[in-house]
């Protein structure tokens, strides 16, 4: 099993600069708590284990609870599938409206987000002698990968699929034909229930086939550190953040074989100085304090020793179906 750094670098203010988040992250938690008031469900055991999970905390009125084995960290009250689905469009719709932050970093996003992530999936096509595959891109629309996935000479084909609809079994492929490969970019992040989104995924494709799954860890430095203070924590875009160790475990038990586990992330220390420059009184201890006053030398070192151990708070898996 391979694990992967990069050597690509870029800034935080490129891709989801803290302040910019912050308006859309409020709408996020409103229009989620909205979608409450319609009814709602407990989630009470882990997908990963099927303990009972632990209280973590409040956010903003919202509560997380723990997997007490593995760490991941999971909404506790979530709306009726089919209005998860209408607010998953809602919050996708809204982040591609003028009035979200990620509007003016379309093309920096592309380029320091899309462009590396398509050429990850590339490279392992290429190592796993994988040629002109049809994808399934399992995300809700719009998307912003979708047209990069379209323009790549690797790809035959690329089917989007909306994911809600597809763990509901209600949607999907529209031949019911299996594919090669899958995409899952933070879905699982976001999935209502996550254990049925992967598995209508892997039985999609083919013996073989690849699955591809980016995602937010709560083992990452930031999210540990961070905790609940953490502002990239928040539904429905992150119901769900699995540790590394309980998203490994996901995929096994969905009968995949792990073939690369990395945590490529380069913003950790960069995250945890915006968020103590935001509210300089958090609860922070004295080696975090060390690294974020530490040199540029030092804070590059640690961000590459985080990547090396497994540390990092973003995690890429790819996994191929027995």
């Amino acid at each position: 099993m391979r694990s992967i750094q990069t050597q690509h670098t870029f800034s935080l203010s490129s891709v989801k600069p803290l302040e910019g988040l912050l308006n859309y992250r409020e709408y996020c938690l409103t229009a989620m708590k909205a979608a409450l008031r319609t009814g709602a469900r407990r989630f009470e055991c882990s997908p990963i284990t099927g303990s009972v999970l632990k209280l973590f905390g409040d956010l903003e009125g919202l509560t997380y609870l723990r997997c007490p084995d593995t760490g991941s960290l999971f909404l506790a009250q979530r709306p009726e599938p089919a209005a998860w689905a209408v607010l998953l469009a809602q919050v996708s719709q809204h982040r591609h409206s003028p009035q979200a932050f990620h509007t003016g970093l379309v093309q920096s996003r592309a380029d320091h987000v899309y462009a590396p992530k398509l050429e990850w999936i590339e490279e392992a096509l290429r190592l796993q002698d994988m040629l002109r595959p049809t994808v399934l891109e399992v995300v809700t629309t719009p998307s912003d990968f979708t047209d990069i996935l379209r323009e790549s000479a690797v790809l035959a084909n690329v089917l989007t699929v909306d994911e809600t609809g597809l763990a509901l079994d209600s949607a999907g492929v529209t031949d019911g034909a299996c594919v090669e490969a899958a995409v899952l970019l933070e879905s699982l992040d976001r999935a209502c229930d996550p254990a049925a989104l992967l598995g209508a995924v892997v039985s999609r494709l083919n013996a073989g086939g690849l699955l591809f799954v980016t995602a937010l860890v709560s083992s990452g430095f930031d999210a540990a550190v961070l905790g609940l203070h953490n502002r990239y924590l928040y539904p429905p875009d992150r119901a769900n953040c699995f540790s590394l160790q309980g998203l490994s475990a996901l995929l096994r038990q969905a009968g995949l074989t792990l073939l690369e586990v990395s945590t490529p992330g380069v913003l950790d220390v960069e995250i945890v100085r915006a968020h103590l420059q935001h509210d300089p009184s958090l609860p922070l201890g004295s080696f975090e304090r060390r690294i974020i006053d530490a040199d540029t030398e030092t804070q590059e070192v640690f961000q590459t020793f985080l990547q090396q151990r497994g540390l990092s708070s973003f995690a890429r898996i790819v996994a191929r179906k027995s």
